[in-house]
């Protein structure tokens, strides 16, 4: 399915801001944050292998998205990809019953705190339209670590060409931003400043029906 031009022009523009643009540097321990993507796991073992992190936890349970895909749970199958990729085990420790961002972290903190692992700076690991919501997410609930996030280098268009389904990906570009904009007043992450031209990119595809992902009580742009 190809987009028309201007809704890939809006896509790019919340695509874009979702990254956070920090460069990786040696922290004391990697989270790669569960889902469908595999990718992430890749990711966090590159970072290991390139002396980034000594240690990685890899979090999350199953969604409805994932359970078939990966039964074990996504903390689990992430460890899997890993070792394949040449993490030995012991550098990997698994969260497994996370089921959503706060989870994530909050879990993954309990368990390294449980390890007596001291940690001063978090190297944050998910899917690039994510980094920011993970990233606000984690300042929200952990205050005194340092942040850096870090993704698959990929562009929005390679994206779409590893999920194939061009609008599930606005859809989730969408989501993603709805829940920047009404989260830091539930608590749930700390707020950021979102330029105007992406809060009219948004809204403009909330009018154009891309909106699978945005929260129920929250359907329709304002």
């Amino acid at each position: 399915m190809t987009l028309p031009d201007a809704v890939t022009k809006d896509a790019q523009l919340l695509w874009e801001y979702q990254l956070m643009g920090h460069s990786p540097r040696p922290c004391s321990v990697a989270i790669g944050l569960g889902s469908h993507d595999l990718g992430v796991a890749d990711v966090t073992a590159e970072m290991y292998r390139q002396g980034m992190a000594p240690l990685i936890v890899f979090t999350g349970a199953t969604s409805r998205t994932t359970r078939e895909r990966m039964p074990r749970g996504e903390a689990e199958h992430y460890r899997m990809r890993a070792i394949e990729l040449g993490v030995p085990s012991d550098a990997i420790l698994v969260e497994p019953q996370a089921r959503n961002t706060g989870e994530n972290i909050r879990f993954s903190r309990a368990l390294l705190e449980e390890q007596g692992v001291p940690v001063s700076s978090v190297l944050l690991v998910s899917k690039p339209y994510e980094e920011r919501r993970a990233y606000a997410t984690a300042r929200k609930l952990w205050p005194d670590v340092e942040f850096v996030s870090a993704s698959a280098p990929m562009t929005l268009a390679d994206y779409v060409d590893s999920i194939g389904d061009a609008h599930l990906v606005v859809d989730m570009l969408v989501g993603a931003l709805q829940r920047l904009l009404i989260y830091p007043a539930q608590g749930f992450m700390i707020s950021q400043q979102v330029p105007q031209d992406v809060l009219d990119a948004y809204e403009r595809l909330c009018a154009q029906g891309f909106t699978s992902r945005l929260m129920p009580d929250a359907a329709q742009a304002e």
